[in-house]
């Protein structure tokens, strides 16, 4: 458990506020090993804007990242075309990609405990001709794996999604028992091995008002959301719901939870971003590494003005660090 954490610190869109966020890392104290996946020469400008003092060093695998203030350590990706701040280029949109594959693969191979990510322009990738919905669509690709688990955290509330990124039109079709079957058990077994949570308990929501209010106001609850929940039940697995959103989200309830699965983006997130919008961090479930990333996009206009705050990204770096931990703790068959 002693052996530090390293994570790799993709520095997402070149014209947001991505790579001022990784440079003012250099400044602060860092419990992990954090190396910054990105072309050194777009750091380089923008902390010259910005009038910081950094010293960037290359990094290969295998060395520890540097930890001392006015430092860091970088991963070099090739292919950014251009560095202006706030203007959009879709000539960078495969080197953005590229910065993912490599912090990815680095994981995987085990350079990497982790990784966190800076926003990304999702517009100006699919502008290039490049298909791109999200990150989490990106690395569930990249890694393989049939199902993956968008879950948004703050300290106090955890919130997980049986759908993402679809039209509100097309969320009822998708929920179906095998996408809540699978999804419930990644969230199970994710709280288990990154958060270190032995039993864990956890809020489903309904999909209509008032959970379907007895099938008149849908049958969604009754002819697929309360079967499954009681077969994974029979799992062992502590489900509470499915519950009315409107009063899910209270003392009440939460005071007894350790996560919510909504069953759609706007039902469950924008709880939780009023709760803690600027420290709040996103979380991959479902992946065989460990990705957070922060909870706000690019911030175009912000980009190179110094304003932008770094209060999400240090919350998805010390989550990372802690869901690194937590999974060698759990390989190693110790308490986390």
């Amino acid at each position: 458990m002693s052996h530090p954490v390293i994570l790799a610190l993709t520095a997402g869109e070149p014209a947001g506020i991505g790579p001022e966020l990784c440079l003012q890392l250099s400044g602060e104290p860092r419990s992990a090993g954090i190396v910054v996946v990105a072309a050194k020469a777009l750091l380089a400008e923008r902390a010259k804007q910005l009038g910081l003092q950094v010293a960037l060093h290359d990094w290969q695998p295998g060395e520890a990242p540097q930890t001392r203030a006015g430092h860091l350590s970088v991963c070099q990706v090739d292919g950014c075309q251009s560095t202006v701040a706030g203007q959009l280029d879709t000539g960078n949109s495969q080197y953005v990609l590229d910065t993912l594959t490599v912090a990815a693969n680095g994981c995987l191979n085990g350079d990497f405990d982790g990784m966190v990510t800076a926003p990304v322009h999702k517009g100006v990738i699919n502008d290039a001709g490049i298909a791109f919905s999200g990150h989490t669509e990106f690395l569930q690709a990249l890694c393989g794996v049939e199902r993956v688990v968008m879950m948004l955290a703050t300290d106090e509330l955890r919130v997980a999604l049986v759908t993402t990124h679809l039209p509100l039109k097309d969320v009822a079709a998708a929920i179906t028992p095998k996408r809540l079957t699978q999804v419930t058990r990644i969230l199970n077994a994710d709280l288990k091995t990154f958060f270190g949570i032995q039993q864990p308990r956890i809020l489903v929501a309904g999909l209509n008002p008032h959970a379907g209010e007895g099938g008149h106001l849908g049958r969604e609850e009754i002819e697929v959301i309360e079967p499954t929940l009681d077969q994974l039940r029979q799992e062992g697995i502590q489900l509470t719901g499915p519950l009315p959103a409107d009063t899910l989200f209270t003392p009440h309830w939460l005071n007894d939870a350790d996560a919510v699965l909504a069953m759609y983006h706007d039902q469950g997130l924008p709880v939780l971003k009023f709760q803690g919008f600027g420290r709040a961090v996103n979380i991959t479930l479902g992946l065989p590494i460990v990705r957070t990333s922060v909870d706000h996009g690019t911030a175009l206009d912000l980009a190179g003005t110094g304003k932008a705050d770094a209060g999400s990204l240090h919350t998805a770096i010390r989550v990372g660090e802690h869901m690194a931990r937590s999974r060698r703790a759990a390989k190693a068959g110790e308490p986390s």
